[in-house]
């Protein structure tokens, strides 16, 4: 398997980000929601690359000391090979940096892959979201991790 490559995005990365991201969601992020991510002091932008491609992306925000996974998305084409995975590990250990104590995120109640896929972080579910996300509407399940 190729190692996966985890750097900060820069604004160069958006478009391939935004492909990404409209390949993931009903209701994409904007270009302008990404590059204020990019520059915000209080985000963690970073892009995984593999064979020299952007296979996925994660933003996040912290203040405090809470950490916050805003977006996390890779190729459908490359998806199960652990970038995923490294994108989380990357959040998670910058977040340990700052000094962060603990790490939130929201995902859609009928995505079970992803629940399973936290919670083998150690995330657990502390809440939910009514009517949280759009098209379709859905409540979203709220997870915390310890830092």
């Amino acid at each position: 398997m190729t190692e996966v490559f985890i750097r900060k995005m820069i604004w160069s990365d958006v478009p391939e980000v935004l492909s990404i991201e409209r390949m993931s969601f009903t209701t994409p992020w904007s270009e302008t929601a990404f590059l204020k991510e990019i520059y915000s002091p209080y985000s963690i932008t970073k892009v995984a690359v593999l064979e020299g491609e952007i296979a996925g992306y994660v933003c996040a925000s912290h203040l405090l000391d809470e950490g916050h996974i805003l977006n996390l998305a890779v190729h459908p084409d490359l998806r199960r090979r652990g970038v995923a995975a490294a994108l989380v590990r990357k959040v998670i250990d910058e977040l340990r940096l700052k000094v962060c104590k603990a790490l939130f995120l929201e995902v859609r109640v009928s995505n079970h892959g992803a629940i399973q896929f936290y919670e083998r972080f150690g995330f657990r579910s502390v809440a939910y979201r009514k009517d949280y996300y759009t098209l379709p509407k859905e409540d979203a399940v709220f997870m915390e991790l310890g830092l």
